[in-house]
């Protein structure tokens, strides 16, 4: 598995991430270009956006809330997300993005 999207890192992985607000519910939509696409409920006013895609990765992905940090993009759509998590898998990170999107 090769997503440009995602970085494998020593003790974790990086994602690049392209974020919607203001949607309808939370939710992957699925890669975009260079960017996993992600969907979220929360209001880009006063960090709501950037709390609710750390509390969103953390559960998705069975990591505590302070394994995920954003590292840059924290006012913009475009995001890059590092997760501090030595025992998770790729297939864990891809099991984030729905059936018709995954790349094989």
């Amino acid at each position: 598995m090769n997503h440009v999207w995602c970085t494998v890192l020593p003790g974790g992985v990086r994602l690049a991430l392209l974020i919607a607000p203001n949607a309808r519910k939370t939710e992957v939509v699925g890669g975009q270009g260079d960017a996993l696409k992600l969907k979220l409920q929360a209001q880009p006013v006063e960090g709501q956006a950037n709390a609710a895609l750390i509390k969103y990765l953390a559960q998705a992905l069975a990591v505590p809330r302070g394994a995920v940090t954003i590292t840059h993009g924290l006012t913009g759509r475009r995001k890059l997300v590092e997760i501090a998590a030595p025992g998770l898998s790729l297939a864990a990170v891809e099991s984030l993005v729905p059936t018709p999107h995954r790349i094989r």
